[in-house]
């Protein structure tokens, strides 16, 4: 994301500018969670294209597993030469703090703010609003789908994963 970053200017990505340009308690306590979801430049579509760049840069014998909230449905859709060829994850509010919790991440961005417990409130309540808003596309799209709980294996939802893009039968490469 930071190279995308780098690669956008204010043209093409007015959102991401003006994201850059606040301090940290603007963008993550000042602000409502849904004002944060419609303003959020990623979750309006900017950067894709470079996304889009990146992978027609790739050898066409490669196979390419592309990974991340950028990928909006309503753009991935016209790009899928076969429909089942992408699903979406949806997380419930619990696995997204538990992934956060995790990785050892979930106070990073809100401990460098004046109101840590709000900005990351905040921020757990604008990924809820988005997810819904990514239920809702997938739907309206008919786009395959699978909702990601706190219990949520990993191998049982690579393999669900795998069956629903038609590679029942292989075997997902491991981690590293």
């Amino acid at each position: 994301m930071a190279d995308h970053v780098g690669r956008s200017s204010a043209v093409d990505a007015p959102c991401l500018e003006a994201f850059k340009a606040m301090d940290m308690d603007e963008r993550w306590v000042n602000r409502s969670p849904e004002v944060m979801l419609e303003t959020f430049h990623w979750f309006r579509g900017e950067g894709f294209g470079l996304i889009v760049e990146d992978l027609l840069r790739m050898p066409a014998e490669a196979g390419v597993v592309v990974e991340g909230f950028r990928l909006l449905p309503r753009l991935v859709e016209p790009l899928l030469a076969e429909r089942r060829r992408a699903v979406w994850l949806l997380p419930t509010p619990g696995f997204r703090r538990a992934a956060f919790d995790s990785r050892g991440t979930t106070w990073d961005i809100a401990r460098r703010t004046s109101d840590p417990v709000r900005a990351l409130d905040n921020r757990l309540a604008r990924d809820g609003m988005f997810t819904e808003r990514l239920r809702a596309e997938v739907d309206r799209l008919g786009l395959p789908a699978v909702e990601v709980g706190a219990g949520t294996g990993a191998g049982g939802l690579a393999e669900r994963v795998a069956r629903m893009l038609g590679l029942a039968g292989t075997t997902p490469p491991g981690p590293g």
